[in-house]
C-alpha cells in the first residue's frame, strides 16, 4: 500500500505532515478511513462479499511487505544485504493498519464504534489481568513504575 503519489498530498508542512489540499486531515483518522474507503468503492471491480474478501486478502499482502522490510532491515538475505530501514518497517506496519481499518469499514459503516468497543474489551481483558486491581496499568507516578515492562528494540 506504500503509494507515494505526488498528486495526492503536496509538499510537507513545517510540522512534517503533508499538505492535503482539501483532503481529510491525517489527524482525523476516521474521516481518512471513510475517504479512502469511498475512493476504493468508486474504483472497485467486484461487489458484495467478494469485495470484502479481497480487502481482507489485501492485508496478507501488506503483512508480507512488513516481512520483506524486516528481512531487508536486518540484512538477512545474503544476496541482497540491507535493503530497508526500520522506518520502512514502520511505514509498512502503518499500511497494515490502514488496510485493516478499510477492510473493517467495508464490513461495517460503524467502523469507529466497532473498533473503539473492541479496543476497550482487549484493553480491559489484557491490562486488568497484567496489573490486578486496575484497568489502566501500573501506577504512572514515575519511571520506576515501568521497571520490567520495557521493550528491547534492538
Amino acid at each position: 500500500m506504500t503509494d507515494h503519489n505526488p498528486s495526492i498530498g503536496g509538499l510537507p508542512s513545517p510540522d512534517g505532515i503533508p499538505s492535503t489540499d482539501g483532503l481529510p486531515s491525517p489527524d482525523d483518522l476516521w474521516s481518512c478511513v471513510d475517504a479512502l474507503w469511498a475512493w476504493l468503492e468508486e474504483g472497485r471491480r467486484h461487489g458484495g462479499r467478494e469485495s470484502l474478501l479481497l480487502r481482507v486478502l489485501k492485508m496478507s499482502e501488506e503483512v508480507g511487505e512488513v516481512a520483506e522490510a524486516v528481512i531487508g532491515a536486518t540484512g538477512q538475505n545474503p544476496r541482497k544485504g540491507a535493503t530497508h530501514t526500520w522506518d520502512d518497517v514502520g511505514a509498512e506496519l502503518c499500511d497494515v493498519v490502514i488496510t485493516a481499518l478499510i477492510a473493517l469499514r467495508t464490513l461495517t459503516p460503524d467502523t469507529r464504534e466497532t473498533f473503539t468497543r473492541h479496543l476497550a474489551r482487549v484493553t480491559e481483558r489484557s491490562l486488568s489481568t497484567r496489573w490486578p486491581g486496575t484497568a489502566t496499568g501500573p501506577d504512572s507516578s514515575g519511571p520506576e513504575s515501568n521497571v520490567g515492562h520495557t521493550i528491547d528494540r534492538r
